[in-house]
């Protein structure tokens, strides 16, 4: 007997001790023997800590696109579902300790500690009911398989028990039914009063929010599937383009903010665990003085004795039991936390490595795009220079020194979209979209682009020319990008003089063919008039040529370098093209009212009323002076061809 109680003893000690030994490594230094464990307010607070430190989970699922993350969150997603389920386990093992102890009636009071007595009874008898129903069904079940055999008399009796055991079964659901009802109204009330339903259903609504803290592990399973996230065999590509750099680059800031946030919350998780565990650790240890203590005492043969020790050496052994269960899961949890952090710190360390580069990568490609479009810019005030040096013609300088714009602003608008864009395929097709909705919807301002181009060419028209458009004639006031601006003309008694109006024609007129433009030859400036004079039948028609041809070439003597020298100016610019000489000429023409003769004279532009005037002048004196030539009358007055 003896030697059985000192080996029963010693096997107890070694147990707690074991126990003792592990909780104490775990968590650490103790806090005074006088403090005392958790009471239900921490508890309710700690499962609420618990929960909303799961859900921040949440926001880094949102944030995992690379392969790198979905595995750091599976493991954080694994690691979190463990350490709710272990608040859990510590809470239930708590408010049963407490309510085994009566310090929950001690502490929330008579009417607190009587509400949890009576939770305590409805769960009973809830589930008393719910297995008597089971045991009716089961004997319904049989007494239908041996009905199906029987027969005669046996038959009768068989279905008159069948009635009996299923009016009974009757009752017996709707008493469990009742009883459920209650004890759902007992459980809502609990959890939004101050306590009513008692610590137990408050912490089994706790529980309802979070579907991994069931208590039945095929409830788990059912309401908590495995919402491990699958790896995508899409990879998603490198950024390639500044704006897709950037964009990235955000998104890793705010993926470095929200593991900064979940590190904190761990951390507060990490000290709640320490404050709820550090006093129970302090109670097991001294419940452990208690037993050696007990096991120091020496040993006796007295059989009351033995039998005193043994009932306190079992409740001390029971209340080590009940906070071992309590401890417990606090102690794996706080090695789940630190293993959680740890996850934490390497994706973080993960995502800051690729901030880290992503950063240099976007600093080197603005580096690369500042030298290119330098570069550009450069060759731009190389190209001005060298325009300003080696093209005297005002005009051709103007083309070039546009030309040079276009091309600049092209280049830079190409190099620019190249290395924003991050797609150069999807850029390509926007672009082609794009153009050819720009092509529908301004065909004819892009005609009129395209015009001015034709306008300003080798043979174009410049300010101060005058041209003729669709019968228009005018001098050019202004060649705009898509508009040409005429200062309108006719032809007065003094020669062309302005009407005081301005005609605006689209650029796209070079494009008309029923528009038709006219403009002299670069370095011209004259056209040809003709005077028309009839001869009567009897007069000698040779002589007349001969006398009004002497007259206009005396005339035309006068300004007959001038037009020799347009004349030169115009072979140099139709080059290799000959042209003929200009002077006047003469021909005759038969028509319905005699003989005509017709000459045909050049005349300067800006002096043609001037000339035309001279030549009428000097043939009327002709004709009134000579006898011979009185036969002549006037066809028409000198008028341009």
């Amino acid at each position: 007997m003896q030697m059985s109680g000192q080996n029963w003893r010693k096997g107890l000690l070694r147990t707690a001790g074991v126990l003792l030994i592990l909780c104490v490594g775990i968590s650490g230094p103790s806090l005074r023997a006088d403090e005392t464990p958790a009471n239900p307010p921490d508890l309710i607070g700690y499962l609420n800590q618990t929960i909303v430190w799961y859900r921040q989970l949440t926001r880094q699922q949102q944030l995992a696109r690379q392969p790198s993350d979905i595995l750091f969150l599976n493991d954080d997603r694994e690691i979190a579902d463990q350490v709710v389920r272990l608040a859990f386990d510590f809470a239930r093992a708590r408010a049963q300790a407490l309510a085994a102890e009566g310090t929950l009636a001690q502490s929330s009071g008579p009417d607190q500690g009587a509400s949890a007595n009576r939770y305590q009874n409805l769960i009973s008898l809830e589930s008393k009911a719910e297995q008597q129903v089971r045991e009716s069904q089961q004997e319904v079940e049989s007494l239908r398989q041996k009905l199906d055999t029987a027969t005669g008399r046996k038959r009768r009796t068989l279905q008159l028990a069948i009635e009996e055991v299923q009016s009974e079964l009757e009752l017996r659901q709707a008493r469990r039914d009742a009883l459920r009802n209650i004890m759902e109204f007992v459980s809502g009330s609990g959890a939004s009063g101050a306590g009513s339903g008692g610590l137990q259903s408050q912490i089994e609504e706790l529980a309802r929010t979070v579907p991994i803290a069931a208590t039945n592990l095929k409830q788990r399973d059912t309401e908590a599937p495995n919402s491990a996230i699958a790896l995508s065999n899409k990879v998603e590509p490198e950024p390639s383009g500044i704006l897709s750099l950037v964009t990235d680059l955000l998104a890793l800031r705010r993926k470095l903010n929200t593991l900064d946030s979940s590190t904190e919350l761990t951390d507060d998780m990490l000290r709640s665990q320490k404050a709820l565990m550090t006093p129970l650790v302090a109670t097991m240890r001294a419940l452990a003085k208690q037993g050696d203590q007990l096991a120091d005492q020496a040993d006796t043969q007295d059989p009351q004795l033995l039998a005193t020790q043994k009932k306190q050496m079992d409740a001390l052994t029971a209340r080590f039991k009940q906070i071992s269960a309590s401890v417990l899961p606090l102690a794996k949890q706080g090695i789940l936390l630190n293993l959680y952090k740890r996850s934490l710190s390497n994706w973080r360390d993960a995502v800051k490595s690729q901030y880290t580069a992503e950063w240099k990568g976007l600093v080197l490609r603005l580096a690369a795009l500042a030298v290119i479009i330098a570069l550009v810019l450069g060759v731009s005030e190389l190209w001005r220079k060298a325009t300003f040096r080696y093209v005297h013609d005002v005009r051709r300088r103007y083309q070039f020194l546009l030309l040079r714009r276009i091309v600049v602003w092209f280049l830079i608008a190409m190099i620019l979209a190249v290395a924003f864009a991050s797609e150069l395929g999807s850029l390509a097709t926007f672009a082609g979209l794009l153009t050819a909705g720009i092509a529908v919807a301004l065909q004819n301002v892009i005609l009129s682009v395209a015009g001015y181009f034709f306008l300003i060419g080798k043979y174009g028209v410049r300010v101060g020319d005058r041209v003729q458009i669709a019968g228009v004639t005018g001098d050019v006031v202004d060649i705009g990008l898509v508009r040409l601006h005429l200062m309108e003309v006719m032809d007065a008694g003094a020669g062309p003089r302005p009407t005081g109006r301005v005609v605006v024609f689209s650029n796209a007129v070079v494009f008309q063919a029923n528009a038709g433009l006219f403009k002299q030859i670069p370095g011209t400036k004259f056209g040809w008039h003709e005077i028309t004079l009839r001869i009567a039948p009897e007069a000698d028609y040779h002589a007349v040529e001969a006398r009004v041809l002497q007259v206009v070439k005396h005339i035309y003597a006068d300004y007959q370098e001038t037009m020799e020298h347009q004349r030169r100016s115009m072979e140099r610019a139709l080059s290799p093209l000959s042209v003929h000489a200009l002077g006047p000429e003469s021909r005759l023409r038969f028509t319905p009212n005699g003989l005509e003769i017709v000459v045909r004279y050049p005349v300067e532009t800006d002096k043609a009323a001037e000339i035309d005037d001279r030549i009428t002048r000097e043939l009327l004196d002709l004709t009134e002076n000579d006898p011979k030539l009185r036969m002549i009358s006037a066809g028409g007055l000198p008028q341009p061809v």
